[in-house]
């Protein structure tokens, strides 16, 4: 499992049940798969950087959740089918963030430094090798 992010920027023509209906579904879909929804932070209405379908604000959500690779893609296939998002981007986060990496214990240990052997030491310039 990987921990993923998606960015949701929905149409504020539209009330908070139909925000709260496509983050219910996107969750979901992340269950329906073996995964497990994280937390939702709302960032709230903004103004677009550039107009999108013709808006020029949105209401910023971000979802978090860990799944396996092959989740990413159904639910990038729903966002896009959704009228209420104008634009989302889904994002594997370093697994280290995401609280998945492995234990210090369990890391393998960085290989240890051997003298050369002699035949792999050049010699010195001036002297015959």
């Amino acid at each position: 499992m990987r921990p993923y992010e998606t960015m949701i920027i929905f149409d504020t023509e539209h009330d908070e049940a139909a925000v709260q209906a496509v983050l219910t579904t996107a969750g979901d879909i992340v269950r329906s798969h073996g995964g497990n929804p994280g937390s939702v932070h709302r960032w709230g209405k903004r103004t677009l950087a550039y107009e999108v379908n013709h808006k020029s604000e949105g209401y910023y959500v971000v979802f978090e959740f860990t799944a396996e690779p092959t989740v990413t893609s159904e639910l990038d296939r729903m966002l896009s089918l959704a009228d209420e998002v104008l634009r989302h981007k889904v994002i594997r986060l370093p697994d280290r963030a995401g609280g998945t990496a492995l234990p210090d214990a369990a890391a393998p240990a960085p290989a240890k430094r051997t003298a050369p052997a002699e035949s792999e030491v050049p010699a010195p310039v001036g002297e015959p090798g």
